[in-house]
């Protein structure tokens, strides 16, 4: 059986994402915070799906423990599902307060760690694993927000920012070696990070995300923008002169 590993696995668009793989026929190792919910959504794959899932608790922001981490689902790729770990999807995330993280460094510590320094310390340690055997794939959500920096979420768009250039090296380190990373830049998407949100416009359902996901991992796509015109509508944003842009309220 395929296996891939869901990191924040009970994010919506997360959950989504693992109801695609499930009918790919893939075996599910479901990874976050809150056992118990992972544990009820593996349950509920299995009905669904008819899929294998077994939950697995991780902490994004304890880098110490992600080495034993990934060793523990490699093992139980080959125990639980009878073969080797095929891909990792990151979709965890914390969009954190931008007013609150202007007057304390530790609210924006929190935004810079979770979104960009445990996203490279967790896939450091799956992509070495990968490139060893020459194959398998990384599915990581960035955000459309680190296409650019804007007043109103700097501090998160730096992090999504700083992932997707890391992202960006990675996949030419690893192409060599046969296994695929696919940067997933979403827009505003109706989860419970952005509910009550002001600003949200064109707003997508998570599985609307999933969908759109998995169709650009079964092409092989590099980068994909969910939904799709999210890319023009940034490459506007980028195009902006930055003497005009300073003066923008966004």
């Amino acid at each position: 059986m395929k296996t891939a590993v869901v990191l924040g696995a009970t994010s919506g668009i997360a959950r989504a994402l693992a109801g695609e793989l499930a009918r790919e026929g893939y075996g599910l190792i479901l990874a976050g915070r809150d056992l118990e919910e992972l544990e009820a959504l593996a349950a509920d794959l299995g009905v669904r799906y008819g899929t294998l899932a077994r939950a697995r608790r991780f902490d994004a922001l304890d880098e110490k423990s992600h080495p034993a981490f990934v060793e523990e689902c490699l093992e139980e790729a080959v125990r639980e599902f009878g073969g080797e770990l095929e891909g990792v999807v990151l979709a965890y995330g914390y969009l954190g307060d931008q007013k609150r993280a202007e007057r304390d460094f530790e609210e924006a510590r929190r935004i810079v760690e979770t979104n960009f320094v445990s996203c490279v310390s967790v896939l450091h340690q799956f992509a070495a694993h990968m490139e060893q055997r020459g194959r398998g794939w990384l599915c990581v959500f960035s955000s459309v927000a680190g296409d650019r920096g804007r007043q109103s979420n700097y501090m998160y768009g730096a992090a999504k920012g700083g992932l997707s250039l890391f992202l960006q090296g990675l996949r030419n380190r690893l192409a060599r070696s046969g296994v695929r990373v696919l940067t997933v830049k979403p827009g505003f998407v109706d989860t419970a990070m952005t509910f009550g949100k002001e600003g949200m416009m064109l707003v997508a359902s998570p599985e609307a995300v999933a969908r759109g996901v998995m169709k650009a991992l079964k092409k092989r796509r590099d980068v994909v923008y969910v939904p799709g015109f999210w890319r023009w509508i940034m490459a506007g944003v980028r195009a902006v002169p930055e003497r005009v842009f300073k003066k923008m309220s966004l």
